[in-house]
């Protein structure tokens, strides 16, 4: 493959081209041994400044992002929404530069309003990687799902993957999305009707509220949370109902292939979307997952550094 990275930003995985998405991935299955090294750190972006802004609440995400620069040897100034001047009213682009104006190379953000990297992005010279927006958009988690599904069956096409769980309001899932269907998987996205996007079959997917349809012959169960932060309305009677409809658990794995992988992109509500006992399993890649975003952060750091170089030299 000859593609080479020119993008300066990585804000959603919707505008990718699917040998981007390839480029990603194999960059990352290079850089993961460095992780396996007695000195975990290789010296790509010494010299170089990345500012975490997190304004929501994140842990995996943050500190794979933190862990990854460091492995990249860049220095790093992180802080969240609490404890920055956004709380005294001071806007979110007029803290952005601020600290651009401290010189920052990259910036990593998450935010709870859809959009928020890209308006960034529009506006500052330097890369903005999006760590996820509201209910957009998480290229970073689908990037590491797409990865981890490639390592454990040894491709991506013809694979079929059925995420189960909140789609309407998971920026999880539409990042899979796009980047699935792009690279020949088969998609279905299944839940209680009205967690399920109008129109989501558009995309390329299909939609059911069947969970044994939606398992049956799946390479891949994608469990997403019920994002009760995100929801202004109840959408199903109670929680105890929708784990009883929807919960994989061993009885509901009897539908599924023998070698089925069950994926989360955390965090976990054990007995309500998966059962400790699947969780904890044979089935279960949720802890290689969290192993995986660190080769694919450093990966996107990585080449966006790169990118960025061969503009400044121009």
């Amino acid at each position: 493959m000859n593609t080479v990275w020119k993008r300066k930003d990585l804000v959603g995985i919707k505008d990718l081209t699917a040998d981007e998405i390839r480029l990603i991935l194999d960059t990352a299955k290079s850089l993961q041994e460095i992780s396996l090294r007695p000195v975990k750190k290789v010296p790509t972006l010494r010299g170089r400044t990345v500012a975490n802004l997190f304004f929501e609440p994140s842990t995996r995400t943050r500190i794979s992002f933190e862990l990854a620069e460091k492995r990249l040897s860049a220095d790093t100034i992180s802080f969240t929404g609490s404890t920055s001047s956004t709380v005294k009213g001071e806007t979110l682009k007029d803290t952005v530069r601020n600290i651009e104006s401290l010189k920052v190379d990259m910036i990593v953000m998450r935010h709870s309003a859809s959009g928020a990297p890209h308006r960034l992005a529009e506006a500052l010279p330097v890369s903005v990687i999006n760590a996820g927006d509201g209910i957009n958009e998480h290229p970073t988690q689908a990037l590491l799902d797409m990865f981890t599904v490639q390592e454990k069956k040894g491709k991506l096409a013809g694979i079929k993957v059925a995420f189960i769980g909140d789609i309407l309001h998971s920026r999880v899932a539409r990042s899979n999305i796009w980047g699935l269907t792009k690279l020949g998987a088969k998609v279905v996205v299944c839940g209680p009707k009205t967690l399920l996007p109008p129109k989501v079959e558009s995309l390329g997917v299909e939609a059911t509220t069947d969970l044994e349809k939606a398992i049956r012959d799946a390479d891949v169960i994608n469990l997403l949370r019920i994002q009760t932060e995100r929801q202004s309305e109840c959408y199903f009677p109670s929680i105890r109902e929708y784990a009883t409809s929807y919960q994989i658990n061993q009885d509901v794995l009897k539908h599924a292939k023998p070698d089925v992988l069950i994926m989360h992109p955390g965090p976990v509500n054990r007995g309500i979307e998966l059962s400790s006992d699947v969780m904890d399993g044979p089935y279960s890649v949720i802890l290689d997952q969290v192993t995986n975003g660190l080769a694919v952060r450093m990966a996107v750091l990585y080449l966006l550094s790169g990118a960025r170089k061969k503009s400044e030299n121009k």
